[in-house]
């Protein structure tokens, strides 16, 4: 039987492709910014797009905040891409600009120390043992990133979330995290509804969960 996920309309995301990839991968999908729906399906997937400050307001717009945080405390799914994985944090910080975040994770999203910026393109991530997302995935498989911005140290000790956490790094000028998995709240700073079929065996994966 498909789980019945639901993409945050908030009005940031590439909404289409991530739909199109899960229902790929093998969900029931609905794009919406329903706050019953978003809060009663099977697993919900926050894309994100562009400025932090404002895929922030747009959340909010919605009461997205809301509904990640009523999820979690109820230990229902919840997949971050992108953006959608730094508004998470407690705070980004761009141009000067300081916004708050969710705070579901302490930590600051920061501008990358690289020579080129954005980081555009396939990379390879560092995933820790005993991790679902990238189960049977081979260490040299790579996933699309389109990001400038990102959070270069972790800060959640374990024992303060659900499950000792599971941090993936990647590394472009400098290390930055690249993947959270945190028992119902997971997250991918890279696009797994663009990496071919690395991202499409990431995504069944995470339906695994759910």
């Amino acid at each position: 039987m498909s789980k019945n996920v639901v993409v945050l309309d908030y009005g940031s995301g590439n909404l289409r492709s991530a739909e199109r990839a899960l229902a790929r991968a093998g969900a029931d999908v609905t794009v919406t910014s329903d706050f019953d729906a978003a809060l009663s399906c099977d697993g919900l997937v926050v894309p994100g797009v562009g400025a932090f400050e404002a895929c922030m307001a747009g959340l909010k717009g919605v009461r997205g905040e809301q509904i990640i945080g009523r999820r979690l405390s109820g230990g229902r799914p919840v997949l971050g891409i992108c953006v959608g994985m730094q508004i998470l944090f407690a705070r980004g910080v761009e141009h000067g600009v300081e916004t708050e975040g969710c705070g579901e994770w302490p930590g600051t999203v920061g501008r990358l120390d690289a020579p080129v910026l954005p980081h555009m393109g396939w990379n390879t991530v560092k995933a820790p043992a005993g991790s679902v997302l990238f189960a049977g995935l081979d260490p040299a498989t790579r996933f699309y990133f389109v990001h400038s911005y990102g959070v270069r140290e972790w800060e959640l000790q374990a024992g303060d979330g659900f499950s000792d956490p599971l941090v993936t790094w990647a590394e472009h000028g400098v290390p930055f995290v690249a993947a959270v998995e945190n028992g119902p709240l997971m997250a991918t700073q890279f696009h797994p509804e663009k990496s071919g079929d690395a991202g499409a065996a990431l995504l069944r994966s995470w339906l695994g969960t759910l």
